[in-house]
């Protein structure tokens, strides 16, 4: 049976994206260990602070985020789960704030590039880049500062109180992340019915060699759902995989691993888990305020697990 962990590390703060994935993922339950960098997210549970971690690892319109691929390779933790959020990204400001007021909009560097299209309309605006979405949230509704909005979820805005000037701005409706459950491979359950795995790898300097991988993935049937290349540190152009493979029955995967080996110099399973769904159902309906609106009203942004 499935026992939920005690504590779970993540990057972020009160109000913020990983806060509502690692809700939909882990329930209620769990303390959420809030950290201010990803790092300290995957020391927290190598070191024990923590049972397990939820850590972004790419979204839709960003793309990868790349820093936390080498600490998965430096981590040795094992990936037990994961999960897609749909992201429905909002302008928030204090209340009577107006566009014509504002001069600095802060968030998260990913938040900002998920809303390029909308931002690119107000050149006049600085935007400041900050380490968290929840965070900026917190901060301005405690410091109060004039003419600052903030990119953030509906989850901040009804956490600390201030209004959703102009909804949903991401540049795509269907924008996600992908988030990525850690746990330390000695003290992890197992998973029953594994369905998904994520290898890093690195090949022979040499032709073909790359090519040689992926001919045998597909020749067992699997799908490569992602490959991720990373700079190998003290190699300079020379680079490592990260390979996420799908698959129907486990002995796929071990007959992949049967053979890699003789077609790479290093090979890592990083963790067999349960693919994570996108058939999303629930929605989010915490009251937030919509600027200009006469009451408080319900905005109703999806959320997932």
């Amino acid at each position: 049976m499935y026992q939920a962990p005690a504590s779970v590390a993540i990057q972020g703060f009160q109000g913020s994206f990983h806060e509502v994935a690692a809700r939909q993922y882990f329930g209620a339950a769990p303390a959420l260990n809030f950290c201010a960098t990803f790092g300290e997210v995957v020391a927290q549970v190598a070191d024990g602070r923590a049972e397990a971690a939820l850590m972004a690892m790419e979204n839709s319109l960003a793309g990868s985020i790349l820093p936390n691929y080498l600490l998965l390779e430096r981590a040795h933790l094992t990936i037990t789960g994961e999960v897609y959020l749909p992201i429905h990204q909002h302008l928030l400001v204090l209340p009577g704030t107006t566009l014509a007021n504002i001069r600095a909009v802060h968030s998260h560097p990913m938040a900002l590039r998920q809303c390029g299209d909308f931002l690119s309309q107000h050149p006049h605006w600085q935007l400041v880049e900050t380490e968290d979405t929840g965070l900026s949230a917190q901060l301005l509704a405690q410091r109060r500062p004039a003419g600052v909005a903030v990119v953030a979820g509906a989850q901040a805005a009804e956490a600390f109180g201030l209004e959703i000037l102009a909804p949903a701005i991401n540049d795509d409706p269907s924008n996600y992340t992908r988030f990525l459950v850690l746990e330390c491979a000695a003290e992890a359950q197992p998973v029953a019915q594994p369905d998904k795995a994520s290898l890093y790898f690195y090949t022979s300097h040499a032709p073909g060699m790359l090519a040689r991988v992926l001919t045998l993935v597909a020749s067992h049937g699997l799908n490569l759902s992602k490959l991720q290349s990373c700079p190998r540190p003290s190699q300079p152009w020379h680079y490592g995989f990260h390979a996420d493979v799908e698959f129907g029955a486990p002995a796929q995967l071990a007959a992949l691993l049967a053979e890699l080996p003789a077609v790479t110099e290093e090979l890592r399973v990083l963790g067999a888990y349960e693919r994570g769904s996108m058939d999303f159902r629930q929605e989010f309906s915490a009251p937030v305020v919509i600027a200009g609106a006469a009451k408080q009203s319900h905005q109703h942004d999806p959320i997932e697990r």
